[in-house]
């Protein structure tokens, strides 16, 4: 299944493909389907920063379970919303953080909603997205792209090491402009973002580990920059040895 090997190196876009088309074979398509509401996807995203996927789950569920709906959670004392937040990194940051978001989408439109970004371009739902507090680029792409099928390109932690270590952006190519540049090497189609997305999401999170990659696993290997750096070119018996799909054994995949 991995890339075969050739005396010509592969250029960053051909990588981001080679990529793609791999990781989809290695984990499986994926639907485009909202996994959850657009105002939860918003929020929750927010709550996940530097967090597990558990403690984020945790903290929007004592949330709406101390404060009813949104209209309670925005009239919250702050410290009570922090403390039933308090699962997540930075409370007291975050707490106020949501309700100004929430006071802002009640104002403008009328409701706690967010459906109107369906209707809007796609460069408007960023600028309106990324302009309130606490909502970067990341968050805004996954909201647009998860509930509204626009075709953009979340880039968090682990999609950012995997790209920079298998050569698909520049090793000074921050989390920012990763954005723009791994959108620019693929088509502006929803159903393959999303799918790439969650495909070097996944890699990162449970191969291309921050420490320790587990490089034996990895079906990248046959282009892989770090590879190639810390190991040379693959053998034969290491491309032989590698596993064509993710196996339900080593863990959940979380979607």
């Amino acid at each position: 299944m991995s890339a075969p090997t050739t005396d010509t190196p592969l250029s960053p876009e051909q990588k981001t493909w080679q990529n793609h088309q791999i990781l989809h074979e290695f984990y499986g398509p994926l639907p485009l389907e909202p996994r959850r509401a657009p105002m939860r996807e918003l929020i929750s995203t927010l709550l996940s920063h530097r967090t597990t996927h558990a403690d984020e789950e945790l903290a929007y569920d004592r949330m709406l379970e101390e404060f009813g709906d949104w209209e309670g959670v925005l009239a919250a004392p702050v410290a009570a919303l922090a403390h039933a937040i308090r699962t997540t990194r930075w409370p007291d940051t975050q707490a106020p953080r949501i309700q100004e978001i929430l006071r802002r989408i009640k104002a403008e439109q009328g409701a706690f909603t967010l459906d109107f970004l369906a209707d809007w371009p796609v460069e408007q739902g960023l600028a309106w997205l990324t302009d309130m507090p606490g909502i970067g680029l990341k968050t805004a792409s996954l909201v647009l792209l998860f509930n509204f099928q626009k075709p953009v390109l979340p880039v968090d932690t682990h999609v950012h090491r995997v790209a920079q270590r298998v050569g698909m952006i520049g090793p000074k190519t921050s989390v920012e402009k990763a954005h723009q540049v791994l959108l620019a090497q693929l088509p502006k189609d929803a159903v393959i973002l999303l799918n790439f997305h969650k495909h070097n999401y996944w890699h990162g999170q449970h191969i291309c580990f921050f420490t320790k990659p587990d490089c034996a696993r990895c079906p990248l290997k046959s282009f892989c920059n770090y590879y190639l750096e810390h190991y040379g070119p693959p053998t034969p018996a290491a491309l032989a040895a590698t596993p064509t799909h993710w196996q339900r054994e080593w863990g959940v995949l979380l979607h």
